[in-house]
């Protein structure tokens, strides 16, 4: 590496450092973290150009350490995540039993239980039951200080291949490590991810360096080796799908459906049967848990979707909030959603699978403006792989919106500076490629020198 790359190099480990301190510590951490990422993503354009694939992977994984150093910081997914593991190793289903049921009271250590130890009663037991009434649902969804795991008294939200990989990470992790296991694995496939997509652009004749958008940024870090959020697990297998170039895209698709749901709107990106496929994935899935649990395979799905405003539109959409009663915003989304299928279906024959990916998500991102910022975490591979880094200010934009949770207009406003900021760049970048098509001077026709090879003088005689 040349002074300028290992001083680039640096910087990114610094800023992922920094991005850990202060959200640690609680100084500012949406600014820092924005901040320091467009800082790491103008670097690596600007200045870093033609580093291998293997000092791209390496510096990744010195971003990752920073994270592993702390517990999780910016949810406590992380601990429903090992909690749903360990109930699965011991023979039972994380769908029928909540993590306060006394029925699973000898899986309670100090670290996912500090306040109740395995001989003491909860006082719930049995299956879960999820009322339908609004403050009923949100009473049962509580967090409890006798437990790190969110929503104690509800069963798991989270999908069977994503249950798979907190089994096996279960499996291989000593209860008084805690998190420390998930995080490790989230670090180990953001690495990887960087390694896949590395290569793929080196495949494509592109610079490999541009992997660093995804593997230096200061939110891999901390969403992965800290968080160790499953949407990285995500991110991997949509990467997977786009860089196989066979059969087994669909699948995949399916498959990173089964980690996180969002990965489902890119059904109409794929062509020929691969949507079929990767909905028979998906739903192939959950036969084994429906088999076991029947209806309450779907865990608290229904409760989670309705308490962050999916059904009415009234915590949710936030740019269409701006202008519309929540009444309108949900039929208007699905509006929009479906043009936007439409558009994708009759583009994806045309385009570029990566490119129609990276439209298709960023935009559902905007349209439904989710609370949780790391649900973007694919959303940078994917601009990545399409070559579009403008889409990165969509996940930047939602950690300045999740600092403002609670404030609508302001949440609606940075949604839609970052909705501008995307148009304005693809509508600029569309009007100069078709400049160049234009003004280009076209090749002469039949100007070439021709070979000089005997023929036939009448060559209308010949057969």
């Amino acid at each position: 590496m040349t002074h300028r790359v290992l001083l680039v190099a640096a910087v990114a480990v610094a800023s992922s450092a920094a991005v850990i301190a202060a959200s640690a510590r609680q100084w500012w951490p949406n600014l820092t973290l924005v901040a320091l990422s467009l800082l790491v993503a103008g670097v690596v354009l600007g200045f870093t150009r033609g580093i291998s694939v293997l000092g791209v992977v390496v510096v990744a994984a010195v971003c990752q350490l920073p994270g592993l150093t702390h517990a999780p910081i910016t949810s406590t997914d992380a601990y429903r995540y090992v909690w749903d593991g360990r109930v699965q190793v011991s023979g039972r289903s994380p769908y029928a039993h909540v993590p306060l049921d006394d029925a699973l009271a000898e899986l309670r250590d100090p670290v996912l239980f500090p306040g109740l130890s395995p001989s003491e009663r909860s006082g719930v037991t049995g299956p879960p039951r999820l009322p339908k009434d609004p403050a009923a649902l949100a009473a049962l969804s509580t967090d409890d200080p006798r437990t790190r795991i969110n929503r104690p008294r509800v069963p798991t939200i989270y999908p069977p291949v994503a249950q798979v990989y907190f089994t096996v990470v279960a499996a291989v992790t000593p209860w008084s490590a805690g998190t420390l296991g998930l995080q490790f694995a989230a670090a180990l496939i953001g690495i990887a991810v960087t390694g896949l997509l590395a290569v793929e652009l080196r495949k494509r004749g592109r610079d490999p360096t541009w992997a660093a958008l995804w593997g230096w940024s200061p939110v891999v870090a901390l969403e992965a080796g800290n968080a160790g959020h499953v949407d990285v697990l995500a991110a991997l297998l949509i990467v997977a799908a786009i860089t196989s170039r066979t059969k087994a895209a669909g699948i995949l698709i399916g498959a990173a459906a089964s980690v996180k749901l969002l990965p489902l709107l890119l059904l109409p990106a794929l062509t020929k049967r691969q949507p079929a496929v990767a909905a028979g994935t998906f739903i192939t899935s959950y036969l084994p848990h429906i088999v076991a649990v029947g209806t309450m395979v779907l865990g608290f799905l229904p409760g989670y979707l309705t308490q962050e405003g999916f059904d009415d539109g009234s915590s949710r959409f936030a740019i269409l909030a701006l202008l519309l009663p929540p009444e309108v915003r949900k039929v208007t989304a699905a509006v929009f959603a479906i043009t936007l299928a439409v558009v994708a279906v009759r583009r994806a024959r045309h385009d570029r699978l990566a490119a129609t990916c990276c439209w298709l998500y960023g935009a559902a991102l905007l349209i439904a403006t989710p609370t949780y910022p790391w649900y973007g975490l694919p959303l940078i591979a994917l601009a990545v792989l399409a070559g579009w880094p403008e889409w990165l200010v969509v996940p930047l934009a939602s950690y300045l919106a999740y600092a403002s949770f609670g404030h609508d207009t302001r949440q609606g406003l940075i949604y839609l500076a970052a909705a501008v900021i995307v148009v304005t760049v693809m509508t600029v970048r569309h009007r100069t490629v078709l400049k160049r098509s234009l003004t280009r001077w076209p090749k002469r026709a039949n100007t070439e020198r021709r070979e000089k090879t005997p023929c036939p003088r009448d060559v209308s005689r010949s057969r």
